[in-house]
């Protein structure tokens, strides 16, 4: 065996023991293009700990991407601005950057009725965080105050409450869905107050703050928590727009409607070219 494989395997098992599996794979290549190229030693030093950092940066984005349970779909690329002209692209792409807003545990919420984009945005926004190196979870309301009630009743609140602070921001989506006669919802203003100031949180409503008092348990409460969501806040309200999903059915319908005609046009040719020709006399 030649001094050369013994240093090769060396040099293998020291990079897998440091956890460096980039480095690892693209080492030889890359010694080997520096021998033949004559680069200093820190140049060649340097190209490995970029792509190093950069596969890891990779990776961690991606595996932020797969914990957020963001519908894939939903991004700020896909969102048609134009259908919904009420909405500031420049402010919403400001938020998608991040920074500031994150920083002080700011706000975003999004009113509007069903259909309108309220999901999609918020989506959007949580793929380009996570994108700059955030942290993000979506969840229907719904769902995480089930999740924050079981904690609570196996009295393990404050640990699920210091779980949810991992992350940078927390999109609750359809708040308005949840009822106070469903179950005891004071979790959810639990949770809020825990992340005043601190944590930053999107949330998507189809009814304005008038129509909250379904939510949360008493009056004091709704007040309270709102006071504190509107704090630091950026509101948008997606009103006057005709759904989405109303437009594309009918989108769909009309494409339908085409293909139908077009179809018979076509069958009614066939038809015609099929008939016997009348013999000249």
């Amino acid at each position: 065996m030649t001094a050369a494989c013994v240093d090769a395997g060396r040099n293998a098992l020291m990079l897998s023991e440091l956890r460096l599996p980039t480095i690892g794979r693209l080492w030889a290549e890359l010694a080997q293009r520096s021998d033949k190229e004559g680069w200093p030693a820190g140049r060649f030093l340097g190209g490995l700990l970029e792509h190093e950092l950069a596969e890891r940066a990779k990776r961690r984005t991606e595996r932020h991407r797969a914990e957020s349970q963001l519908d894939a779909t939903k991004t700020l690329a896909s969102f048609d601005f134009a259908e919904v002209p009420m909405l500031s692209k420049a402010h919403v792409m400001a938020l998608a950057s991040g920074d500031a807003w994150l920083d002080k545990g700011a706000t975003v919420l999004i009113f509007g009725p069903p259909g309108v984009g309220k999901s999609h945005v918020g989506c959007g926004i949580g793929h380009a965080l996570i994108d700059a190196g955030y942290r993000v979870l979506y969840m229907r309301t719904s769902e995480l105050v089930q999740r924050l009630q079981a904690a609570r009743q196996s009295l393990q609140l404050p640990q699920a409450l210091a779980k949810l602070d991992r992350y940078d921001l927390l999109i609750l989506d359809d708040i308005s869905y949840v009822r106070k006669d469903q179950a005891e919802t004071s979790v959810l203003f639990e949770l809020i107050a825990e992340r005043y100031e601190r944590r930053s949180i999107l949330i998507t409503a189809n009814q304005p703050f008038s129509g909250w008092s379904n939510v949360f348990p008493d009056p004091g409460m709704t007040v309270a928590a709102i006071d504190r969501l509107v704090h630091h806040s950026t509101i948008f309200e997606l009103s006057n727009v005709e759904s989405y999903r109303s437009k594309e059915a009918a989108r769909q319908q009309k494409v339908q409607r085409d293909n139908d005609r077009a179809s018979r046009r076509r069958q009614s040719s066939s038809d015609n070219e099929k008939q016997p020709k009348e013999p000249n006399p």
